[in-house]
């Protein structure tokens, strides 16, 4: 705590300088830049904005609490990143829950480090250090690299070193985002580990991922078990008598009002597997029964 104090001490004498309007530092080039730029400095809260480059968008309330509860005794021990975009107006990089948790208990300022950075730049490392972070969960990370992709224009392989992670876990996070949408939500709420994820990607119909996603969180199954789920399910659904099934389905629903007409009584057809399947005929009292074993075996 001492060395905490001892560095906001230090930051308040330096911050003075970023209230000089005569030497506004605007690059690293410029005079004092030195003394500013990568030193922590006691930042007065209302001159910092949030980044609206943050890939953050829930904070859990009740975390939040009980890290503002650890500032009020303890102070902010890690500082903030902000960078400047205006004369004494700083954005968030990083560290958006200690920012916001000392708003919440009523503080002046708070440690931050200073960068210089452009608008891209914020973009990259507010994703990167997002990334990096222990409490995010699979979705959160694989549509942070996405960002990276799609705004930076990093290639996977580059992603993968800025991130210090192998291009195959990046690969492997990128491929959740073809989960149809509750399957994500499934993921996200804790329901589905990355695991049960990346099993059900290999189901391409978002209506079967559903359906086996419902199946795991009912029986509660292992990605074990869910992998051997998806096996099966590829294997039936790449079966030819699995194809030629779907396509008689729609023949024996035609004929059903044929039957209907000619036994007089509620009749259903359902096709299984392997070209077999099944004709059941229902009635509702003796006299539909009379009449349709009449129809059956003649008089």
């Amino acid at each position: 705590m001492a060395k905490a104090i001892k560095k906001q001490a230090l930051g308040r004498g330096l911050s003075a300088l970023l209230k000089d309007p005569d030497n506004d530092i605007k690059s690293v080039e410029d005079k004092n830049a030195s003394q500013l730029v990568g030193n922590i400095i006691a930042l007065e809260i209302g001159s910092i904005e949030v980044n609206p480059f943050q890939p953050r968008s829930n904070f859990n309330e009740e975390s939040l609490e009980e890290l503002a509860s650890s500032i009020r005794e303890l102070g902010v021990i890690q500082p903030i990143t902000v960078r400047k975009i205006d004369f004494n107006q700083f954005q968030l990089v990083s560290g958006e829950r200690r920012y916001r948790a000392s708003k919440l208990i009523g503080l002046k300022t708070i440690p931050a480090y200073i960068r210089i950075a452009n608008d891209m730049e914020s973009l990259e490392m507010a994703l990167v250090e997002n990334i990096q972070r222990q409490d995010l969960d699979p979705i959160e990370i694989a549509l942070s690299y996405q960002r990276l992709l799609d705004e930076i224009n990093l290639t996977q392989e580059k992603m993968s070193e800025r991130v210090g992670k192998k291009r195959s876990t990046v690969t492997n996070y990128l491929r959740l985002l073809k989960l149809d949408p509750i399957v994500q939500s499934g993921i996200r709420d804790g329901f589905l580990s990355m695991g049960h994820g990346r099993a059900l990607v290999n189901i391409t119909n978002t209506k079967d991922q559903i359906k086996l996603y419902e199946l795991i969180v009912k029986n509660n199954l292992s990605v074990r078990n869910t992998e051997s789920a998806v096996k099966k399910f590829q294997t039936a659904e790449t079966t030819p008598s699995s194809v030629n099934n779907k396509q008689s389905q729609s023949v024996y629903k035609t004929d059903m009002n044929d039957f209907n007409s000619k036994f007089g009584v509620k009749v259903s057809v359902a096709a299984l597997l392997k070209g077999t399947g099944k004709i059941t005929l229902h009635f509702n009292n003796d006299q539909e029964y009379q009449k349709l074993k009449k129809t059956l075996l003649g008089d």
